[in-house]
């Protein structure tokens, strides 16, 4: 049996790589299919006028006539219909259909694609990450579509949405750049200053106006150049598991200069910060602090007024039981900036994860988050609010206090019989889930030896979790949690 016949190899064929300003242009589709309506919005989205023909439209393309984006003619494709277009796209299932589109507008020398088919097209469509107004094109000249697109998806997880916001406050100021620094190299030198400084660095965080008070400063003459100025960024990193961090966490930490962590901080996580970045270790454990809290204050205040990036990273999110709050007031008080990147709560890392729904119409229609860390022996809880029907009880740091924590709830209303689990390592290989009864949870969790970090979680949900549990731990090669500590410190 003979091997089957490739395609042609198309790498040989160069494309110029081009973006057209279509605004206000007269733009042609001829198809009327899902594959059609998307080329369509795509034109749309570029601000030109979209007619499209075909005899029979999908959902999608009556949606946007409807909403007056574009023009729908229902008839069959005639060479007259491209006169006075500036672009035009083919994207039907009728072979010749496509081919006289393709050569009558090869004949008004339009430009013309056709999808799936480079050899008709006069130009192809890449794939686009947006990050208006800056666009990244991505293709394989045709050779690869499923490669460009998953090539593009790539770029998508690094380049952050609020780029297209430095890119919009550098078109803002150009003009005025320009007129600042005539000399080519100068206006070069300065724009690389403004975007590897705190300026694009406001405009990331979302404070604006202090990054276009800042540029017009530069512009205007009244500051030589960027002023050094540092920043902290408290940053969730989750519940433990790397691959749960979210992308603007990730991305501030290939930019800090000083990492500070925790021992709730897995190992895994401290590694995805740049190379060059300094690690501080200020972790604080049950009654062992390596740090104390003012010295941690004090220490980010230090470091942000000697010009640099300061990431804190502190385990799920920095404001549930993580004491973010103190630490932005801190800062705050010294005039320092700060951007707070919220995290996967542990609670609902480790929920997930247990196969355990904190909510659910039939068990819990409420959720609720308290801190069980003892103080002089006690839990001061409001027992009353806590022990009621159809609510998820989630207890941050309860290993210690299980007992007594059982106890009241018992004693304040809840039957020893109600489900109850203990998630030891949540999100990591070594995972475990103890379940019992809410009566029978403390000698159980003494039998299986349950320490900390762990979250203790009550309520009928935690029936569900034989049905939904998904998760299967011990998989080599998964991260492993960092130091043992008090229990989920934070968020």
């Amino acid at each position: 049996m003979s091997a089957p016949k490739s395609d042609p190899p198309t790498a040989d064929r160069a494309y110029f790589a081009a973006f057209l300003d279509l605004r206000g242009k007269p733009a042609v589709v001829v198809g009327g299919g899902p594959v059609a309506a998307l080329k369509a919005e795509t034109l749309l989205r570029s601000g030109a006028r979209v007619t499209l023909i075909a005899p029979q439209a999908c959902a999608r393309v009556a949606e946007l006539e409807l909403a007056g984006a574009l023009r729908h003619m229902a008839k069959r494709f005639e060479p007259a219909d491209l006169a006075g277009a500036d672009i035009a796209i083919a994207a039907t299932d009728d072979q010749a259909v496509n081919e006289a589109v393709a050569r009558t507008a090869r004949g008004l020398r339009i430009p013309v694609n056709v999808a799936d088919n480079a050899a008709l097209s006069s130009f192809i469509m890449p794939s686009i990450v947006d990050r208006s107004p800056l666009q990244i094109a991505i293709s394989s000249g045709g050779a690869s579509p499923v490669l460009a697109r998953k090539l593009r998806a790539m770029i998508e997880a690094l380049v952050p949405f609020a780029y297209g916001r430095v890119a919009a406050l550098a078109g803002r100021f150009r003009a005025a750049s320009r007129r600042r620094f005539p000399d080519p190299e100068a206006h070069r030198r300065f724009w690389e200053e403004v975007l590897d400084g705190p300026v694009a660095e406001m405009a990331l965080a979302g404070r604006e106006q202090a990054a276009v008070d800042a540029l017009e400063k530069l512009v205007s003459g009244a500051s030589e150049q960027p002023i050094a100025q540092g920043m902290v960024y408290l940053v969730g990193a989750g519940p433990g598991n790397p691959e749960l961090l979210t992308l603007r966490a990730l991305k501030v930490m290939q930019q800090a200069e000083v990492v500070l962590f925790d021992n709730l901080v897995a190992p895994a996580i401290v590694e995805l910060a740049r190379r060059d970045a300094e690690r501080l270790y200020v972790g604080k454990q049950r009654d062992r602090h390596a740090l104390e809290q003012d010295e941690i204050n004090a220490l980010m205040v230090r470091l942000a007024k000697q010009g640099r990036r300061v990431v804190r990273l502190k385990g799920g999110d920095p404001f549930i039981f993580g004491r973010g709050a103190e630490e932005i007031e801190t800062l705050a008080a010294h005039g320092i900036a700060f951007e707070v990147v919220p995290g996967i709560t542990a609670a609902s890392g480790a929920a997930a994860y247990a196969g355990i729904p904190l909510t659910h119409r039939d068990c819990a229609h409420s959720c609720v988050f308290v801190t069980g860390h003892l103080k002089d022996g006690t839990l001061a809880l409001n027992w009353d609010a806590l022990a009621q029907p159809r609510q998820t009880l989630v207890v941050y740091m309860g290993v210690h206090g299980l007992a007594p924590l059982c106890e009241q709830l018992m004693a304040h209303g809840l039957a020893g019989s109600t489900p109850a689990a203990l998630v030891e390592n949540a999100t990591f290989a070594s995972q475990r889930v103890v379940a019992a009864t809410l009566a029978e949870l403390p000698a159980r969790a003494a039998e299986q030896g349950v320490r900390p970090p762990a979250l203790v979680i009550v309520g009928e949900v935690v029936r569900l979790r034989n049905a939904l549990a998904w998760y299967e731990p011990g998989a080599r090669g998964e991260p492993q949690p960092a130091a043992e500590g008090a229990g989920v410190a934070s968020g």
